[in-house]
């Protein structure tokens, strides 16, 4: 894996504590093997002032500010204060997990629909994070009108929603989950997405890529998540690289040059 290709992470929470190094040694660290960029994402109005106060202190780094679906009964207002702030890139991540019923679901669908037209309003990305939930995630996004930058986050679903996604105009952001022996689906998507709705992240410190899960993952492992779903589509390394990073900067054009 060579050091000069440059990578992008565009989904990580740095600021978990057991982010390996702490988050100032893992940005520092994945600067080291070549990942240029990295977008640290709010779930809540803890974590989004966390990501931007990050973001304030790097100049390759920036945050985004969202309620997760986890945390939508915390209420909107809760985070809509920090989207004029310095470095926001992106609104989410938010989305609907019926997975977890963290929050009711008619408050998740209530929340989602209003991120996305907070997204249209500023004029900014929408992180999507969907669980268990794929035919109303759609549902929704339709009803309200998919954001001209939409990013499908830690991309769990089939070639058919990989579809259904692409063919709304959005990204699909790939995970180290891709690397894991059971994620058969997830493979079939990567190997089928165009090449111009395809986006890496790491989810750090979750969801490490074989061979390193079952530890804290961090934004430096995104090249190998990369690397291997470029060998998966039997596309030079190089090539992926360079493709995926420009992508990045058109998904998030608060981050391009």
């Amino acid at each position: 894996m060579s050091t000069t290709l440059e990578w992008i992470d565009t989904h990580c929470h740095v600021y978990e504590e057991n982010i390996p190094g702490g988050q100032v040694d893992a940005i520092s660290a994945a600067r080291e093997v070549g990942v240029s960029k990295m977008i640290v994402i709010g779930t809540d109005a803890d974590t989004t002032q966390q990501a931007i106060s990050i973001a304030s202190q790097h100049d390759n780094v920036w945050a985004t500010v969202g309620l997760h679906p986890h945390d939508a009964k915390n209420g909107l207002d809760t985070v809509t204060p920090f989207i004029g702030s310095e470095k926001v890139v992106g609104i989410g991540e938010c989305g609907l997990d019926y997975y977890y019923d963290h929050s009711d679901r008619n408050v998740q669908r209530e929340v989602f629909a209003a991120q996305i037209q907070l997204a249209h309003e500023h004029k900014l990305p929408l992180v999507i994070h969907t669980r268990s939930a794929w035919q109303d995630t759609f549902d929704v996004l339709d009803a309200e009108g998919m954001p001209e930058r939409t990013i499908f986050h830690c991309f769990t679903g089939d070639e058919a929603e990989a579809r259904a996604c692409v063919e709304r105009g959005a990204y699909l952001s790939f995970s180290g989950i891709v690397t894991f022996k059971s994620a058969d689906d997830v493979r079939r998507a990567a190997q089928w997405c165009p090449i111009d709705h395809v986006l890496l992240e790491t989810d750090a410190p979750f969801l490490a890529p074989i061979p390193h899960r079952g530890k804290p993952n961090q934004p430096a492992l995104v090249p190998i998540v990369g690397t291997y779903i470029a060998d998966l589509r039997g596309q030079a390394v190089a090539q992926f690289a360079q493709h995926t990073t420009r992508n990045a900067c058109l998904a998030f054009p608060g981050i391009a040059p």
